[in-house]
Parts: C-alpha cells; sequence; structure tokens
C-alpha cells in the first residue's frame, strides 16, 4: 500500500487561500508587487503552483528543493526565480525544536503588466530575457545580499516608490550572469523573436512526438538550413547539441510520469522514446545525476511528508 498522496500533481494556489495570518500583505497594501515573509513549518510549504513569478530567498535552514523536474539542495544564501504555474517546494530537514520564524523572503508578481507596459515602456523589455529564462526556475549565484537589501526596500514602500524599489531589484537579476536554469531544457535567450520562435517550435515539435525518431538533418530540412548552419544556430541558442537537447526533453517527461505516475519504470523509458531501457537509465543519469529509481523515492519527499514511492522494477545500472 503506497503512504503517496493521491493526487501526485501540484497543488494550484488560488488568491482567497492567501492569508495575512500566514505572512501574506492584505490586498490594499499591495498591487501587482506582493511581499511574503514567512518560516518553517508553514502551511505554505508545499508541493504548489500559480499563476506569478515567484522570487525566493531563503534566509534559514536548509534541506531539499524542486522546481519542476529538478531535485536539489538548498541553504541559507538560496535565490531562485520560478515562473508562473511552474511547480516548486523547499523542504527543510534540519529544523530546530518550535520551527524557525523566518526561513523565506518572498516576492510575487503577475506578467501581464509587465507584457503590457512593455508596449509603451520599451524599457521594460530588457526584463524579458529573464522572464523567458524563469521558466525553468533560475538559480543565481553571488547576489543573495544584495537581493535582500531590494527586497526589504520593496517590502518598505508603497505605490510608485515599491514598483522603483522592483524595477531596481529586477535590473540587478537580469543582469545577472551567474546563474543555472533549473527545470527542463536550458534554453538561453535569443538575440531575436524570430529565433525564439523557431526554438519553441522545434521544442514543441519534439514534445509531442517523443517516440518518433528525429534527426538534426529533418530539422535543418524544415527549417530550410543547412545541418552544420543548423547544428551551430541550435548549439548557440540551447547550449545543446540537438541529440543532447532530445535526450533533455525525454527525460524531462520521463521525470514528469515518475513524479506523478506509478508506471513501471521501464514502460517509462519506452514511452518517452527510448529503444531499449539500458540506454534510457544511462541517459537519465548522466542527466539527474542518479537512476530513475532514486528519482522517484527521492520525488516522493517534494509534499514535504516521509512518503514511500510506489514499489517498482529497478532498472539496471549498466
Amino acid at each position: 500500500m503506497s503512504n503517496l498522496p493521491r493526487q501526485l500533481k501540484p497543488e494550484l494556489e488560488q488568491d482567497f487561500v492567501r492569508s495575512t495570518d500566514l505572512g501574506y500583505e492584505a490586498p490594499d497594501e499591495s498591487g501587482f508587487i506582493r511581499c511574503l515573509s514567512h518560516g518553517f513549518p508553514t502551511p505554505l510549504a508545499r508541493w504548489h503552483h500559480h499563476d506569478e513569478y515567484e522570487l525566493h530567498l531563503i534566509t534559514a535552514t536548509s534541506g531539499k528543493v524542486f522546481v519542476g523536474d529538478w531535485i536539489g539542495h538548498f541553504q541559507p544564501g538560496h535565490v531562485v526565480l520560478t515562473g508562473p504555474r511552474l511547480p516548486h517546494n523547499w523542504v527543510s530537514t534540519d529544523v530546530p525544536e518550535g520551527g524557525v520564524a523566518q526561513r523565506d523572503l518572498v516576492i510575487q508578481f503577475q506578467h501581464d503588466p509587465i507584457e503590457n507596459g512593455c508596449q509603451c515602456i520599451p524599457e521594460l523589455r530588457e526584463l524579458l530575457p529573464l522572464l523567458e529564462r524563469a521558466k525553468h526556475g533560475i538559480e543565481f549565484f553571488g547576489i543573495y545580499t544584495q537581493t535582500v537589501a531590494h527586497w526589504q526596500r520593496v517590502k518598505q514602500h508603497q505605490g510608485l516608490a515599491r514598483f522603483a524599489a522592483f524595477c531596481d531589484l529586477m535590473h540587478e537579476l537580469a543582469q545577472c550572469t551567474d546563474y543555472r536554469l533549473l527545470s527542463n531544457t536550458q534554453m538561453q535567450s535569443m538575440d531575436s523573436d524570430t529565433q525564439l520562435d523557431q526554438i519553441n517550435a522545434i521544442l514543441s515539435r519534439i514534445s509531442e512526438n517523443l517516440t518518433e525518431p528525429i534527426s538534426a538533418a529533418d530539422m535543418a530540412r524544415e527549417l530550410k538550413m543547412s545541418e552544420s548552419a543548423f547544428s551551430r544556430f541550435f548549439r548557440r541558442a540551447t547550449g545543446n547539441t540537438f541529440t543532447d537537447f532530445v535526450n533533455h526533453v525525454r527525460v524531462s517527461r520521463a521525470c514528469q510520469l515518475l513524479m506523478e505516475s506509478e508506471m513501471l519504470i521501464t514502460h517509462i523509458g519506452y514511452q518517452v522514446g527510448f529503444n531499449n531501457i539500458a540506454n534510457f537509465n544511462r541517459r537519465f543519469l548522466d542527466i539527474k545525476g542518479m537512476t530513475p529509481s532514486d528519482y522517484r523515492r527521492q520525488a516522493a519527499s517534494r509534499f514535504g511528508l516521509n512518503a514511500t514511492p510506489p514499489q517498482n522494477h529497478h532498472v539496471s545500472r549498466h
């Protein structure tokens, strides 16, 4: 009998549950930029997603962090920006008796005001590459102290002064070059909308036809490029060769199935397009640093519970 929660997908957080008792600002204190501070344990720490971007600054405790299909570790000084509907949870594992009063400093903000503002305020367009990267979750390095100072300025102000402080913060994040993308394929910002559209079309094509063999030569023909020109374009856009990119997409889909279903691991490997399980296990290990069975076991703790994953056949490590 599995001890996993019956609902394996992330909870969608709605506005009506955002109580001031949990650390949220009252609605009349914020516009589209909302500050939040909370300790641990808290009902807010669960596997969930929402429509807003969310900047997390971890001030206390360490543990395991889950962002989309990414599993890692966090400690004080951890800075992450998650995009809309990207599931996430930080599970502290070294909490003192009685908990901690402050673990997270958070800023939430919506996409539409920025996108609409770009139509008449060209300067806001500087944020668009950052927001595109945030779809995968971004971990920033070396900017914790100044980011906390920005958070405090945003928190202390209202109205136009809050928006100005928020713009300073977002400029700092947009200029930061020491970061990594966390979930799914690592896509970097494009030089033009056309290139971004092309890469997104390729990603959609791969995602929708995972079991079909697809080669760089095929994609080059469709885009009316030579294969060598396509390979250069693709590597510059994604940081990966086409084959590596396809493997990342397939492994990412496998992660979702490992998290949200009780399918046998062997079945998952075939369903995401690997023609033998040894190859699936090898590629998964290369990309995620653990086997599919280890990933499924660790992913069970994203709910913040001592959950036991579904029993499954283990895959060969060879």
